[in-house]
């Protein structure tokens, strides 16, 4: 018996070697990531993380999940200051400066040989990363916000289903037409919603770009909520309920908006287009996809998350953290995260792969965020953000309940954001 006990174990110590015993030089990151999104983004994170732990035996990354977005920076941060950061984080792009502020976060130039590779990025999903000649962050799960519209629902309404509103007034006339109504006069179906908790100043500032303002200046100490186009681009986001009744009034919910599209309850919605493959899959309709109607032009903040690695991480964990980015933007898998959440692809090479071309002829809508971001401006990203945009959320809530005019609302919120960026003046 004791041989045969001692065979057995020298049989499983074989096995063990030659089937994932791990390098003894193996370096271990542990990376957070958010999820905003529909679909199931944990289980393809999963995946991905297991095949490049596959191809790179060298390198051990634990993904763990970590909530919404404002959920993974508290998580982060609190791990920072308890001594026990990950190594890299998927974070909001607009994090840099909070992130560079709180010396959280390296740039990522002292860890790249080639920089010729940071210009294999959209120039648009850079912006947000690249601050004082340096490049802070990798964009990843990228977005731009988008219109989905109900195909049979707009035919039904006597509109052309081939056509999205191109205009803020074709969006209103065209949501009147789709409302819908019981024999009691109760809505059954709204014409168009734009979600107003989770990311408020996200959708504050496409309406506000569209109507050709800007909400930020370029070092980050400065916003404009109350330029007279901030504020009637908040009037028209308000009016869309209180004076069209197209929308809900008061809020309408990020994280319920999607059903709410997919269940028939309003025929358009203003929505991220990393929730594009859940819409795919959910949807018993014909539906569209269009980039967002303009006043006085088109516009969208870009939007999502990227890459950062943290200051703390030995100069091997660093190392070993540009190799998983590398690997997780290179354009096939960028090309797969895409077509499997509805992110825009990081890279015009990734469109240019095989997968993705097969995959935007059968399904055009999969091109409608990339090519809005010839429209894009960079998203909200000021120091401090987690306060302002809370403050302008705050001001978007008071104006939809109706508890605020929307001049009063943003006033208030100018205030507050101005006492806070003064210190970075």
């Amino acid at each position: 018996m004791k041989f045969f006990g001692r065979t057995m174990l020298a049989a499983a110590a074989l096995a063990a070697l030659s089937f994932g015993s791990r390098p003894a030089a193996a370096v271990d990151l542990t990376m957070y990531y958010p999820v905003a999104v529909g679909g199931p983004v944990t289980k393809i994170i999963d995946d991905m993380v297991a095949r490049f732990e596959k191809e790179n035996a060298d390198i051990k990354v634990t993904a763990v999940y970590a909530g919404n977005y404002t959920d993974t920076m508290t998580k982060a941060m609190t791990a920072m200051k308890g001594g026990q950061p990950p190594q890299l984080s998927v974070l909001l792009s607009t994090d840099v400066f909070t992130l560079m502020d709180e010396n959280a976060i390296v740039p990522m130039d002292g860890l790249v040989a080639d920089k010729s590779w940071f210009k294999e990025f959209y120039p648009a999903f850079m912006a947000n990363g690249q601050v004082q000649g340096k490049t802070w962050s990798i964009p990843f799960q990228r977005s731009t916000i988008v219109l989905y519209w109900n195909k049979d629902a707009f035919k039904e309404a006597g509109l052309d289903p081939e056509k999205a509103p191109a205009s803020w007034d074709e969006m209103a006339a065209m949501a009147k037409k789709l409302v819908k109504k019981d024999a009691s006069g109760n809505v059954t179906r709204w014409g168009v919603e734009i979600p107003s908790t989770g990311y408020a100043y996200w959708m504050l500032q496409a309406l506000a770009i569209e109507n050709g303002q800007k909400l930020m200046n370029e070092p980050g100490n400065e916003v404009y909520l109350t330029a007279p186009k901030t504020v009637g681009a908040l009037d028209y986001w308000v009016d869309l309920s209180r004076k069209h009744e197209v929308m809900p009034k008061g809020s309408v919910d990020w994280a319920t908006l999607r059903t709410d599209f997919l269940e028939g309850k309003t025929a358009m919605m203003w929505h991220t287009t990393g929730n594009l493959t859940a819409v795919k899959s959910g949807a018993k309709f014909n539906f569209g996809v269009a980039m967002l109607p303009a006043k006085e032009r088109r516009g969208s903040p870009t939007g999502g998350g990227s890459f950062y690695i943290f200051k703390s991480a030995s100069p091997e964990q660093q190392k070993a953290a540009v190799k998983f980015i590398q690997w997780m933007t290179a354009p096939e898998r960028a090309a797969e995260w895409s077509i499997k959440t509805g992110y825009v692809a990081v890279s015009p090479a990734a469109y240019k792969t095989p997968a993705m071309e097969t995959y935007a002829k059968d399904f055009p809508a999969a091109l409608v965020a990339r090519d809005q971001l010839e429209h894009a401006v960079p998203e909200l990203s000021v120091h401090e953000n987690g306060r302002i945009y809370k403050f302008v959320g705050d001001a978007v809530q008071a104006a939809v309940t109706g508890t605020q005019k929307p001049s009063e609302a943003l006033a208030a919120a100018q205030q507050q954001a101005d006492r806070v960026l003064r210190a970075y003046k």
